[in-house]
């Protein structure tokens, strides 16, 4: 036995020997194998591959030594060799030899070389290879990943059953950081030998029950690279990665909520359904006893979002707040996909945040949201400011801001546009401003009331010096004319006077084309232009000879006598043109015009054929069409599909079982999402709790009691701020926390924090409760005065509200009398009712949650006034408010009412509506309105306030609620409305205790102004600014009643609340006003001149303001 033993050691020992040796051998036939070639390069850099040598062979020594200390130095050098990108190849025999090394941290030096060499010296991998599996039952977790990091690196498809049994082995191993990596090998395997699919998926499928954060992106990359189209392993697992999702490393992130956008819209319904009213929680149905509206109305079926779709949504949330770019990419193209459209909004902010980031981030996330912004403009609006180029931006970069700018442009802020676009044109970068004037172009076409102004604009550029400018000018200024090339005889005229100066090709092109086109409207210039272009014909580019012969032909067909001779000399030579597509032309336009045997019937249609008219060219942002792709995909980038890219499927028409993603449900280790699904069951409790206690205050119980269900209200309220509408998720959350640990030391926290549960359950009340949501603002001002808050509550609350709404003397009497009944219920009711005040309080806390528009700053400034003192104060001159802006009474005020609710509509109720031209006291911005409302009815109306507001960012400052109209009794009240110097409606809902009606009020331009004076000298000087774009000019045919200095003012001051500048010249006549919103600068003035003609001129900022003004006083002026 001894013997046998000893053989075999022996045996054994030789075996080792021979392994050494032959890698020896390969490392020497490695070094002395050169050809020719490669001797002649080593030789070129010998110096410098000489102390490469000799510092490897340095190395090499420290490898062979004895001294661990040594071989460690040395791995820590030939690691920070290959981080500096240096090859270190021919080390690969000496390192392996240190696999089996007892010494832990030169092991793991050992592998992070082994991962790098590993597939490029696989034959020397290969001898190591059971030093590998021994490697992978290490006790250490980190050599177990090691090693199986270098086994699957090892790219021979002899050695694939080992390194599956591997990862198989890996994948049910304790450590999480193991089983990442074995799914991390499973992409090498399968890229490796797609065969073994079926096994891999087993271990995926295994992989992806796991409840480690660390394990759940890896194994969702494998899933995505291995087998995407298997949705069905996704189900049993769908709600463990969305609740794991907010502690999952970054990376990891991005991959699952990719996969999750792809897995939600197979799973779940549309939620953009046009007509489907929203109904998440569909309490009205449960709580509904009697069907009769169901039975009523069967076809409004409200959407109701699937549990699951909401987890999704709610869990992505707090990550927009992440400061990895890709993650608030991905969850905002998640949104974008699958939000509701009310709810897309909230990854505004976020993106805007990321264009602080690096130039290459910036550009992703720009390209994102041109696409969003074609089709939903409101959402970056707000934020237009943030697109604004920048001098030191990238010309990409700029563009790219131009195409958002030009996606935004609307009626009401299309004059601060036109106002950045003029700057931009000056910019150096020649590229930019080109794409400049394109973009001008435009917002030419898209918006009809700036298209003069555009194409004003558009003209003077044409005198600038840089030729590239003069150029894009033409181009798109024929673009422009092909709308309207009726008006605009004179501006053909002057292009072609520019012609001689102009020598870019496709802006010589574009002149011509428009002179062959228009050739009727310039009977004299076009045949000269014709002469010209004769004379030069041998010298121009190919893009011009075309054109040429175009205009020759066209001019031929409709003035053969002057240009019949020029015609033919064109057309000769065209024929001996080197540019065959030339010569095809001519030949073509010879035989089309030219009658002769030979020409047939097709002469007799050549008008028709070349002298059609021709649609007009739509100008479109080049981003229309790339929401076909995911956003922040590649291929949305590239706006083609990349290799490897999986589209979004269509939502389906029903939703699958919801069922399938059933599982028993086993708490997985996380930090904060228990709050969330604990938020979720425990809002019915919330809700009744709350509901109770008010019916508790209500009936007037002991504080005890209220203190109870408060304090178990508390406890909900925390979660329940993770679920609200604000933008910082995770800042709301730790607030209510705060709130609901403070419950359990005193009342007061307690008060607060019930408080702010039922607030929370008022707006989740919305779709349940619409008539008593719409009467909220007069409810909340009641309960406020009832329960007995002092003033402090008055004046943070409702502070708009609390100044009075009239300037009648019927009005003041009726708000003298409430405040005093007001002021009577108080003093009853402050001794028993000391809680509800706090609750109140706590109230006016919540309505600055991102969930409701903020209330203007300025309003609070007014709550301290009573109501005598507003309307002592309404009838006072505010011409101290600003040195720079004089506001004056108008010399002429027209009292015209407009109808705002009809008493058949109204059910009794009737409103009518009238400017008064009186600075608004609640706000400078705001234009005051005056509202009369009578009740025809035979019954008293109560509780009439005002409602709902649209759109969301307009401020309407609404009266105080009417407690009671009395039949056949009116009263006149006061609101502000800030219109943004906009001529759009504002739209609310007048509403009554029983019904709410919609109306609106539409302002007349000339209301949205305010009178101010100024010296002649000053109009002149402030004129001189407004030039170019800011002017626009018309000429009116007066009528004969109308042509008196007297005359003229009160027609203009019927139409505009601006104010008389004194003219030192007869027949002129000036006016100066400035918009209420933003105080911009209105200059009109108007010069009579012979035949009761005049020259009506207004120059401000606002360019639509001055189109629709301009067309306003034209109308006033001309009817007798």
């Amino acid at each position: 036995m001894d013997g046998g033993l000893s053989s075999l050691r022996s045996e054994a020992v030789e075996a080792m020997r021979t392994a050494l040796v032959s890698a020896e051998n390969l490392q020497l036939t490695l070094k002395t194998g050169l050809s020719q070639e490669e001797q002649a390069l080593t030789h070129t850099t010998s110096s410098p591959k000489e102390t490469h040598k000799a510092g490897n062979e340095d190395l090499k020594e420290m490898l062979e030594s004895n001294k661990e200390s040594l071989k460690l130095e040395a791995m820590k050098r030939i690691v920070g060799l290959i981080a500096k990108g240096k090859n270190s190849s021919e080390l690969f025999p000496a390192v392996v030899k240190n696999v089996a090394s007892k010494n832990i941290e030169l092991k793991k030096l050992v592998y992070v070389y082994l991962v790098r060499y590993a597939e490029e010296q696989q034959d020397l991998a290969l001898l190591s290879i059971s030093t590998f599996q021994r490697a992978l039952k290490d006790p250490n977790q980190f050599i177990r990943a090691s090693a199986l990091r270098v086994l699957s690196s090892i790219r021979v498809p002899i050695i694939v059953p080992i390194m599956m049994l591997a990862i198989k082995e890996a994948a049910a191993d304790l450590s999480p950081y193991v089983r990442k990596t074995s799914a991390h090998a499973i992409q090498k395997l399968y890229s490796l030998d797609a065969e073994q699919k079926e096994q891999l998926i087993e271990v995926i499928e295994k992989l992806l029950k796991d409840k480690s954060t660390l394990v759940a992106g890896s194994v969702v990359m494998a899933f995505e690279e291995v087998c995407p189209d298997r949705i069905d392993l996704i189900h049993k697992n769908y709600r463990k990665l969305c609740n794991l999702l907010v502690d999952v490393e970054e990376w990891g992130q991005v991959v699952i909520i990719s996969m999750l956008t792809r897995y939600a819209r197979t799973q779940f319904t549309s939620p953009w359904k046009e007509g489907a009213t929203f109904d998440e929680n569909n309490e009205k149905a449960f709580y509904d006893s009697d069907s009769e509206e169901k039975k009523e109305q069967p076809e409004a079926k409200p959407y109701i979002m699937d549990p699951d779709h909401r987890l999704l949504l709610r869990n992505t949330k707090p990550l927009l707040q992440s400061r990895n770019t890709a993650v608030v990419m991905s969850v905002a193209q998640l949104y974008w996909h699958l939000a509701p459209k009310h709810e897309v909004a909230i990854v505004t902010k976020s993106l805007v945040r990321l264009l602080r980031s690096h130039r290459e981030v910036q550009y992703i996330v720009l390209q994102n949201i041109a696409t969003m912004s074609i089709q939903r403009k409101g959402m970056f609006e707000p934020f237009m400011k943030s697109f604004y180029v920048r001098s030191t931006d990238a010309t990409h970069i700029k563009t790219l801001k131009l195409e958002i700018l030009t996606n935004l442009a609307n009626e009401a802020n299309i004059s601060t546009i036109l106002r950045e676009f003029q700057t931009y044109v000056k910019s150096q970068d020649k590229a930019f401003a080109a794409a400049t004037i394109q973009a001008i172009g435009r917002c030419a076409t898209n918006i009809s009331e700036v298209a003069d102004t555009c194409l004003n604009g558009l003209v003077l550029l044409l005198s600038n010096r840089d030729e590239s400018v003069v150029a894009e000018s033409v181009v798109v200024i024929k673009k422009l004319l092909q709308t309207q090339p009726t008006e605009h005889s004179e501006i053909i005229k002057h292009m072609a006077k520019l012609f001689d100066n102009i020598t870019v090709p496709m802006a010589r092109a574009s002149i011509l084309w428009l002179m062959g086109e228009y050739c009727e409207k310039v009977p004299r210039i076009a045949p000269d232009v014709l002469r010209k272009m004769a004379k030069t014909f041998t010298a121009e580019e190919d893009i011009v000879k075309l054109q040429t012969v175009n205009l020759a032909a066209k001019l031929y067909l409709t003035n053969s006598k002057q240009t019949k001779l020029l015609t033919q000399y064109i057309l000769n030579l065209g024929k001996y043109d080197q540019n065959y597509d030339i010569r095809d032309r001519t030949r073509f336009i010879r035989q089309l015009i030219v009658p002769n045997e030979k020409s047939g019937a097709l002469n007799k249609y050549a008008r028709r054929i070349l002298l059609a008219p021709k649609p007009a060219p739509v100008l479109e942002s080049a981003f229309k069409d790339r929401d076909r792709f995911q956003l922040g995909s590649l291929s949305h980038s590239l706006n083609s599909k990349a290799n490897g890219y999986q589209e979004l499927c269509d939502w389906p028409a029903v939703a699958p079982d919801q069922s399938v993603r059933n599982v028993e449900v086993i708490e997985p280790v996380k930090e904060w999402a228990p709050l969330a699904r604990k938020a979720k069951q425990s809002k019915p409790d919330d809700k009744f709790y709350s509901d109770d206690e008010e019916e508790k205050d209500e009936e007037g119980s002991e504080s005890s009691d209220s203190e109870g269900s408060s304090s178990d209200s508390s406890s909900s309220s925390s979660s329940s701020g993770e679920e609200s509408g604000s933008e910082s998720e995770e800042e709301s959350s730790e607030d209510s926390e705060k709130t609901s640990s403070d419950s359990g030391q005193s009342s007061s926290g307690s008060e607060k924090s019930s408080s702010e549960s039922e607030s929370e359950q008022k707006k989740k009340k919305k779709t349940k409760k619409a008539p008593q949501k719409k009467s909220k603002p007069a409810a909340a001002h009641s309960d406020s005065d009832e329960n007995g808050n002092g003033p402090v509550t008055r004046a943070s609350s409702s502070s708009p509200e609390s100044s009075p709404g009239s300037e009648t003397d019927s009005e003041d009497d009726s708000d003298s009398d409430s405040v005093t009944a007001q002021k009577k219920k108080k003093k009853s009711d402050a001794t028993s009712k000391p809680k509800v005040e706090s609750k109140s309080k706590m109230e006016v806390s919540l309505l600055d949650l991102d969930d409701f528009s903020p209330a203007p700053t300025n309003a609070s400034r007014y709550s301290a006034l009573s109501s005598s003192l507003l309307s002592d104060l309404e009838g006072l001159s505010l011409s101290n408010v600003s040195s720079a802006v004089q506001v004056t009474t108008p010399s002429f005020g027209p009292v015209k009412s407009y109808e705002l609710l009809h008493h058949m509509t109204g059910k009794g109720l009737s409103a009518k509506y009238h400017f008064p031209r009186q600075p608004c006291l609640y706000q400078p911005s705001m234009v005051a309105v005056q509202v009369t409302l009578t009740n025809s009815s035979d019954h008293s109306l109560e509780e009439i306030h005002v409602g709902d507001q649209s759109p969301a960012s307009l401020h309407i400052h609404c009266f105080n609620t009417i407690e009671r109209l009395e039949p056949e009794a009116s009263v006149t009240v006061s609101m502000g409305i800030d219109f943004s110097d906009s001529t759009q409606a504002a739209h609310f809902q007048l509403c009554t205790k029983e019904d709410q009606f919609s109306v609106s009020i539409q302002p007349a331009v000339g209301e949205l102004l305010m009178p101010s004076t100024m010296t002649e000298q000053d109009f002149s000087k402030e004129q001189g600014k407004l030039l170019g774009m800011n002017e626009t000019s018309a000429t009116v045919t007066m009528a004969t009643t109308n042509t008196s200095s007297q005359t003229v003012s009160k027609q203009v001051l019927s139409v505009a609340n601006v104010g008389v500048v004194s003219s030192s010249r007869t027949g002129l006549h000036r006016f100066a006003g400035r918009t209420v919103s933003s105080g911009a600068l209105v200059l009109v003035s108007l010069e009579q001149k012979e035949s009761s003609t005049a020259l009506l001129t207004i120059n401000t900022e606002k360019s639509v303001v001055a189109s629709m003004l301009l067309r306003d006083l034209k109308q006033a002026l001309v009817q007798a």
